[in-house]
């Protein structure tokens, strides 16, 4: 995924060796994907990773989902 300035998914390093990771937290994105792959709910998810907003969430899901299209698209 290739993350874009502004975005409420970083990469850094020196957080989860690079992983991307909800901003200001060290919440993998993939954690919110693998909760809802596995058929949990998006309140659930929040209920134990506090430190990410719901609004941050659903704008991380929108991110990505834009970056699918855009790659399909070509």
């Amino acid at each position: 995924m290739a993350i874009v300035s502004g975005s409420v998914i970083v990469q850094d390093p020196e957080i989860r060796s690079g992983e991307p990771v909800f901003r200001g937290t060290r919440v993998p994105f993939q954690t919110l994907l693998d909760y809802l792959e596995g058929g949990e709910t998006l309140d659930e998810f929040l209920k134990q990773y506090p430190g990410v907003s719901r609004e941050n969430a659903i704008a991380a899901l929108e991110e990505a989902k834009s970056l699918m299209l855009a790659r399909f698209a070509k």
